[in-house]
């Protein structure tokens, strides 16, 4: 787990007339929430919280979160929603969560294919059935993608939930038999166009010595 750094402006006042004044002075209106403790409503520097989203993505991001500057208040946090506009371009609130790194956090994590299919070398499609997956872990253990290994996939093998070992203390929610990558066999009409691409390139190669003689 990487833990980035996080600062904060805390705010003492809400609704949609300050949060809309926020954005103007390229700030993003946010709240942290606590299991034990009040909500806390803060700011955060639009251009520093997009350089951080644009370099490690949006899932399973944990923050040292400092509200007020070096000698103010720090929280572990986690990113748990992040509310765009419309058109998916501005942040228009964050909502963090405070977490005892002792206890187990609910995160969502990438599923990353690595190695060379068997069945995709002869053909096969690969399909990866769910590209996310949530964990549960302490936040120390979390993992940044869960990578599977798919080298020994033929055509028609899957991985399923419980294929995957993601070491002790990490725990995977869903159900055992769940797919999540498959190897499939091409479509009739891929085969076909494949088909078709042959026959063009051997009929390339025999009229190749006729219009040669024609010359």
């Amino acid at each position: 787990m990487e833990l980035i750094e996080l600062n904060a402006k805390l705010r003492e006042k809400s609704g949609k007339g300050v949060a809309r004044k926020l954005r103007r002075n390229n700030e993003i209106p946010a709240i942290v929430y606590g299991a034990k403790k009040d909500s806390m409503m803060l700011s955060l520097d639009t251009v520093a919280f997009d350089r951080i989203i644009r370099k490690n993505g949006s899932m399973g991001l944990f923050f040292n979160l400092k509200v007020g500057g070096d000698s103010g208040e720090e929280k572990m946090v986690m990113l748990k929603n992040m509310q765009m506009d419309t058109f998916g371009l501005k942040y228009l609130h964050i909502d963090l969560h405070e977490i005892d790194m002792d206890n187990q956090v609910s995160i969502t994590v990438p599923v990353e294919a690595v190695g060379d299919s068997k069945g995709v070398k002869e053909g096969g499609l690969l399909q990866i059935i769910r590209r996310e997956l949530d964990v549960l872990c302490k936040p120390t253990d979390a993992p940044d993608s869960i990578k599977v290994d798919i080298s020994d996939l033929d055509v028609g093998d899957a991985v399923h939930v419980e294929d995957i070992d993601l070491g002790e203390g990490i725990e995977i929610p869903h159900e055992v038999n769940f797919t999540v990558i498959t190897i499939v066999a091409p479509s009739v009409d891929e085969k076909e166009a494949g088909e078709e691409e042959e026959d063009l390139e051997e009929e390339d190669v025999k009229a190749t010595p006729a219009e040669a003689t024609e010359e």
